[in-house]
């Protein structure tokens, strides 16, 4: 992986890391390149006093030819600085007028009378700059720094004090400050260093996280909005405004493009049940009239009596389940009694036997409601058989109606497979339903009519138990109503 295709979180803290290790090594050796030509400086003027102030007493030994004399006054300073160094002097030469060595602190290396250009190219160079000197101090740099210092006396010209120093002869000093400078700078990048890693990681956690924020974003459904998690008001956190912005739009296009499809299925089955209805209602008209006629002029039997009025109002719910899957307008028909709700237990105590499903009924309705005799028929019908269904073999299944508080509460229980948490969501939406039997519309009838008469109903699903209440308002309106 290149190093600037790295995350921002890894590539900030290195970028600044090494700026700091850059800046703190450059500013270090421009200060030590500063520093060594100063100290260089400094040693050379150091020793430029020393030379002066050793010609001043030199004048009259070399004018009155006293070599001994001369040895004394430039032997004392280099025995001085043998026992404690200061100016890393190695010898003194004294020059007479023609560029001889007059006398010398090291006269094997410099006898007495040797020429000057005879000791080596440095000298000779050193020789040719005095002579064309006007009586200036003359320095020459090479294996050896050499440092003249003019003897003029009233004018004319005595020879020179030349000064030999080493090449490195201010190194010492500069090694001291050399490690107290690589000991400096090495503090301040322990400092700097960890500095510089937290803040880079500090500043680019932001903008790592909205990077992974953009993109999840149009992938399957859009996240929930997040807390706003850089508050301040800069760049950055006006991309996270951004961010935000596009979050609440694009949530807000997925609940419209699921009310649109729903909307779309809904009216696809409503186109379905209208061709349906009209199918059913003709014969369903004759065998109402059928039932009707056996009522009125059959010869009296038992079996018969008890059956026909069964009959009939299956019938009847027959027709008004239609008129319910086509949700065209509040149903009308006969009031809700505790007949109406045993006649389920009758309908599918026989479906719950053949499966092998415990069953538990409790029913405290007494007397008629305002409610829709069939259409509370049917959505409890919904409820119990698919109750029924999920229990499975030896499963159990509890089914209470009552009256509490003005509604009418009527709770099925079973336990069995749990509901998944991805289907709770669509659950009442058709042909999602959990019965492979049947063609998922159940719920979905259940719900339209809880709906039309203004109720509420709660599923919950979980430990091997699963729970649908609905509860439907009494009203004060007697039922039916005068027009039905």
């Amino acid at each position: 992986m290149k190093f600037l295709d790295l995350s921002l979180r890894h590539k900030l803290p290195l970028w600044g890391g090494l700026l700091i290790v850059v800046t703190a090594l450059a500013v270090t050796a421009s200060n030590l390149l500063l520093t060594r030509e100063n100290i260089k400086k400094n040693m050379l003027i150091r020793s430029e006093i020393l030379g002066r102030s050793l010609v001043r007493t030199l004048y009259s030994a070399v004018s009155q030819d006293d070599v001994w004399r001369a040895y004394e006054i430039i032997d004392f300073p280099l025995r001085a600085e043998t026992r404690q160094p200061s100016f890393q002097l190695e010898d003194f030469i004294v020059l007479d007028a023609v560029g001889q060595v007059f006398i010398s602190t090291a006269s094997r290396r410099y006898p007495l009378q040797a020429d000057l250009s005879a000791l080596g190219p440095t000298f000779d160079l050193l020789k040719t700059r005095l002579a064309q000197n006007d009586g200036r101090m003359v320095v020459v740099e090479s294996k050896q720094i050499l440092l003249a210092i003019p003897l003029i006396a009233d004018g004319v010209s005595l020879g020179a004090l030349v000064l030999v120093h080493p090449a490195n002869y201010f190194q010492a000093s500069f090694d001291n400050v050399l490690q107290r400078t690589a000991w400096t700078t090495l503090v301040v990048l322990l400092i700097l260093l960890p500095v510089s890693w937290y803040w880079g990681r500090r500043i680019s956690a932001p903008m790592t996280l909205l990077a992974q924020y953009m993109g999840n974003l149009g992938k399957n459904s859009p996240p929930a909005p997040r807390q706003r998690v850089y508050p301040h008001s800069d760049e950055l956190g006006r991309l996270f405004q951004v961010y935000d912005q596009i979050q609440r739009e694009l949530v807000e296009k997925a609940s419209i493009e699921r009310q649109m499809m729903k909307s779309e299925r809904l009216a696809s089955l409503g186109r379905l049940t209208a061709g349906i209805a009209h199918e059913i209602n003709n014969p369903l008209g004759g065998l109402l009239t059928a039932v009707d006629t056996l009522k009125r002029h059959a010869a009296p039997d038992p079996l018969l009596e008890r059956v026909l009025p069964l009959l009939e109002r299956g019938l009847t719910q027959i027709r008004d389940i239609v008129g319910a899957l086509l949700i065209e307008a509040r149903a009308k028909g006969r009031a809700l009694g505790r007949q109406d709700i045993e006649d389920v237990h009758t309908l599918l105590a026989q479906e719950a036997k053949k499966r092998g499903v415990e069953w538990t009924w409790d029913n405290s309705v007494s007397g008629d409601l305002p409610l829709p005799a069939t259409l509370v028929r049917q959505a409890l019908i919904n409820l119990v058989l698919n109750a029924v269904q999920a229990a499975g073999a030896e499963g159990h299944v509890s089914v209470r109606a009552s009256l509490v508080e003005g509604f009418l509460a009527l709770e099925v229980r079973n336990d069995g497979r749990e509901i998944p948490p991805e289907l709770m969501e669509h659950l009442f939406e058709p042909f999602t339903g959990l019965n492979e039997e049947g063609q998922g519309l159940g719920l979905w009838v259940t719900h339209q009519i809880v709906a039309q008469l203004h109720g509420d109903i709660i599923v919950n699903s979980e430990h091997g138990q699963t729970r649908f209440c609905v509860t439907l308002p009494l009203g004060e309106e007697s039922w039916p109503p005068a027009s039905a």
